[in-house]
């Protein structure tokens, strides 16, 4: 949040406006208190992330309306964590890397230890106190099966292989309260040909509210110009999940090209909607009447890809609320998408101080939680572009001083 134009980002973005937006994507299910905290404490985050050495670019311009609401870090997320390990080492952190947590030790609700296998050895690490940083379970297929049944199987993870859930469940199992529901998630749509993990955010495709996306049979299921993209793009992934095969394509003519960020794969193109439904494997005839029922529904307007514009569909079901151009201008191009996990909702629940919270209410007042483990505590569904980034930041900030504070009165 920020109440006026700042060195990275343009015009305000108030407290107010950051809750509304929240609230209205996540229907409701949403601690209030704890969001209102997060929101808040990012309007310092900036000048605490830059004090560490991490460098942000200028704000961002074009279709995505991003430049009044996120700051993009220079050379992305790897640039953010090299400076944030840096400042670590700089302060005498060390850092085990290739280490997986097998076992938690608690008793009565307190942190004693914890065991990690390292290669083929373990160490056990003791504390007076720890913060729980350690994702969500997207990279658990076997888990996401257990929730989604076979579908999961067509999931393509967006980041790393790693976010297993083994801290979650082990929390969990010793009586951690759970927050979210299982089968929400960050879920955008790829381009199905990624790979099934670390792909990144290069496969994401930008162009939905631009064109219309159809499933396997041809036929639309969604409304792509909804609202915009950035408050939109993370429920399409659950949409794509609930087709057919896990399998959709979105359709843009030659009118759209330029006006999304670039793919990472080039589209599969074809002067003819025929011969583009064949290159797509979509039923070439269902192809042509949907575009068709689609372009007489348009009604003209002005176009404005940076504002909720005029041009929508009349009579049409689903509708397209906004951005609505005819597809009539060849070559057209197609996307294969696929639902592209980042990460999941289910974790711990946790109070003001980040402190987890046991299943009878009260607080295990060594142990912490921050980023995705407790995410769902603030997004119940949907999501927010950058938000995750955001409730990361400030609830390690919380858990970080918290566990500092608890250290101190323990020593």
């Amino acid at each position: 949040m920020h109440d006026a134009p700042t060195a990275v980002l343009t015009e305000a973005y108030t407290e107010a406006e950051y809750i509304a937006d929240l609230v209205r994507v996540t229907k409701g299910r949403i601690d209030q208190q704890l969001a209102h905290q997060a929101v808040r404490d990012s309007a310092t985050l900036p000048q605490w992330l830059m004090s560490l050495g991490v460098r942000f670019q200028p704000s961002l311009r074009g279709t995505l309306q991003l430049g009044r609401t996120n700051a993009f870090f220079l050379g992305g997320g790897k640039a953010l964590i090299n400076s944030e390990y840096a400042a670590a080492r700089r302060l005498g952190v060390e850092v085990i890397y290739d280490a997986e947590v097998i076992d938690i030790e608690m008793i009565d609700a307190v942190f004693r230890s914890a065991k990690a296998r390292i290669g083929a050895t373990s160490i056990t690490v003791r504390a007076r106190t720890v913060v729980l940083a350690a994702g969500g379970f997207e990279s658990n297929l076997e888990w996401l099966k257990e929730i989604w049944g076979a579908a999961a199987d067509n999931f393509i993870i967006r980041g790393t292989s790693y976010n297993k859930g083994g801290v979650l469940k082990m929390m969990l199992a010793q009586g951690a309260q759970q927050v979210g529901d299982a089968k929400q998630c960050h879920a955008v749509a790829i381009d199905a040909r990624a790979p099934k993990f670390d792909g990144g955010i290069v496969t994401r495709l930008d162009c939905v509210s631009l064109g219309i996306v159809v499933n396997k049979f041809g036929t639309r299921f969604y409304d792509e110009g909804e609202d915009f993209w950035p408050k939109r793009y993370a429920i399409w992934g659950r949409l794509v999940a609930s087709q057919p095969d896990q399998i959709a394509y979105v359709i843009i003519d030659s009118k759209s090209v330029g006006r999304f960020m670039p793919s990472v794969f080039p589209a599969l193109q074809a002067n003819t909607l025929a011969e583009l439904a064949s290159r797509l494997g979509v039923p070439a005839d269902t192809l042509e009447s949907t575009v068709r029922q689609y372009n007489a529904a348009v009604r003209p307007g002005t176009f404005d890809h940076t504002a909720l514009d005029d041009c929508s569909t009349v009579g049409l079901t689903p509708p397209k609320s906004h951005w609505a151009l005819p597809i009539d201008t060849p070559p057209f191009s197609g996307y294969p998408l696929r639902p592209g996990i980042t990460f999941t909702y289910l974790g711990l629940k946790v109070d003001g101080e980040a402190r987890v919270l046991m299943e009878d209410g009260s607080p295990a007042n060594n142990i912490f939680a921050a980023g995705e483990i407790m995410a769902g505590n603030i997004l119940g569904e949907g999501y927010v572009a950058g938000v995750g980034m955001m409730i990361g930041t400030a609830f390690g900030c919380i858990a970080g001083k918290g566990a500092a504070n608890q250290c101190s009165r323990t020593n």
